[in-house]
């Protein structure tokens, strides 16, 4: 049977992406700046005039719209309740507003649970009934699918791995807390690690790929270094990699999931990344959980399209059936 033609909006902090999506496939996609639409009357119009492109530019009907944003979202109702990238934005009823002016079926879904969608239908997720994943970037975002559905709790707030705590003192955290994985391993704090090792006088080739300068240091180039056999370098990945094992032994014996989907910008890192994150689960789960294959995520940049368009079409509220 022919895949439905979807349209899919993924709401970042710099840039608004959307596109024309069929399966896993994004037909065509462009973008609009973030900044210019930080209100909602405003990106509430930004929305609807890509939504008419993509119709225009369709050669088939569009089943439906499907918006993931990073904040806490009300589902099914599409109400969004917080928002830390978008100024304002305090229970916004975005489904209701872009349904009366589009006359589509429209669905808002929090940005990481629609990536988790898709990585589960269409990439390394796929064939598990028990999936968590991640997002490692700036911050750290998690989405959770159990016995084959998307699991939100009871206020579309779980999945929040990267606010798990760490230890019981550390650096305040947006969210609240206190020592939070995101404080850690996010990319800000990666990279000011690296920096304070640098000014301690520690030398290292992650410096020269940077000019001499390190403010222009970004995590590619401590990738780099790593190939290049810097010992800075993979010490900053193994310290992560570690940090963000230890949480994740937590959620493994919690959860019991079969894979954990690893995606972001700092999910590039690789094996230097990958191999301590895996070790330290393997050593400090329990055995049984401690099996659980640990995966790094296949759809890339598209997966917030794809999985925006999934929800467009209703899936995040239905499960699919999944054979090994």
């Amino acid at each position: 049977m022919r895949e439905r033609v979807g349209i899919g909006i993924d709401v970042g902090g710099t840039n608004v992406k959307f596109g024309l999506v069929q399966g896993r496939r994004v037909l065509f996609q462009s973008s609009f700046p973030t900044a210019g639409s930080l209100t909602p009357k405003a990106l509430d119009q930004a929305m609807v005039n890509a939504v008419h492109l993509l119709i225009r530019r369709s050669k088939e009907p569009v089943a439906g719209v499907g918006v993931g944003i990073p904040g806490l979202v009300k589902v099914p109702q599409g109400i969004v309740l917080s928002c830390a990238n978008l100024v304002n934005w305090k229970n916004v009823p975005l489904k209701g507003n872009l349904k009366r002016r589009l006359r589509l079926p429209v669905e808002v879904e929090n940005d990481v649970n629609a990536m988790t969608l898709a990585e589960w239908k269409f990439g390394a997720g796929q064939g598990v009934s028990n999936l968590v994943c991640l997002t490692l970037g700036t911050g750290v975002g998690g989405g959770l699918i159990i016995n084959g559905r998307l699991y939100r709790g009871w206020n579309g707030s779980a999945g929040e791995v990267g606010h798990m705590p760490l230890g019981e003192k550390g650096s305040p955290c947006s969210c609240g807390g206190i020592a939070c994985l995101e404080r850690t391993v996010g990319n800000r704090e990666i990279l000011a690690w690296v920096r304070r090792r640098l000014r301690a006088g520690e030398k290292s080739r992650i410096l020269e790929l940077a000019g001499g300068n390190p403010a222009k240091i970004i995590p590619p180039m401590i990738d780099e270094a790593c190939r290049l056999g810097d010992r800075l370098a993979r010490e900053t990945w193994s310290r992560v990699g570690t940090q963000i094992g230890l949480v994740l032994t937590g959620v493994v014996n919690l959860l019991n999931p079969e894979r954990i989907v690893i995606g972001g910008g700092i999910s590039k890192a690789g094996r230097w990344l990958f191999e301590p994150m895996r070790r330290t689960v393997r050593e400090r789960a329990m055995r049984g959980p401690g099996k659980v294959s640990i995966v790094p995520a296949q759809l890339g940049s598209s997966a917030g399209l794809i999985g925006a368009a999934l929800v467009g079409f209703g899936e995040g509220c239905t499960s699919f059936r999944r054979t090994k």
